[in-house]
């Protein structure tokens, strides 16, 4: 496999012509699904961030906040593994517009907590509904054992050191 950090190997060799392919790396295609399902997967929900001038940021914090009220800033810098400047900027501007609510925490007063205005449930679901009528569609198509390998392969493709936080996540 070539060494995409090395600046030599991309300029003095002439461009390639051919593609990769299912035999040279037969999870390509896959991997191709997943690019097009997620494509498709946000494509709904950004249209309506658009609207509000968010972005997949903003979408991310609403959906964690909303399934988690009263998840404390550090555990969602913990699932949504951005930088804390980023959630900061991201988390202000739904702060600010009436989306989501910040308390300091009962016993720990420097922890703050993040809870889902009426306004923010009210987003999470316009967010979450076409994306929850997509799986819903696919899911149909499969009988029961095909529905549990699709949620097992979802699984396994998240990092093993995160599977049982998001395990945990997910469950309720």
């Amino acid at each position: 496999m070539a060494d995409a950090s090395d600046p030599e190997a991309s300029s003095s060799a002439p461009p390639i012509a051919e593609p990769l392919t299912r035999e040279a790396i037969p999870e390509v295609a896959l991997i191709e699904l997943l690019f097009f399902a997620y494509r498709d997967f946000v494509s709904d929900p950004d249209a309506v961030l658009e609207d509000f001038g968010f972005g997949r940021a903003h979408h991310r914090v609403v959906h964690f906040v909303n399934r988690n009220p009263g998840i404390r800033v550090a555990d969602l810098l913990d699932i949504l593994k951005i930088t804390k400047q980023s959630l900061g900027r991201v988390l202000k501007e739904l702060v600010d517009t009436g989306f989501v609510e910040q308390r300091p925490g009962p016993v720990d007063r420097r922890q703050r907590l993040l809870y889902p205005t009426q306004k923010g449930r009210a987003l999470a679901e316009r967010l979450i509904e076409p994306q929850a009528r997509r799986i819903a569609a696919a899911l149909d198509a499969l009988d029961p054992k095909e529905r549990a390998g699709a949620e097992h392969f979802l699984r396994l493709v998240v990092d093993p050191a995160d599977r049982d936080a998001v395990a945990r996540l997910t469950a309720r």
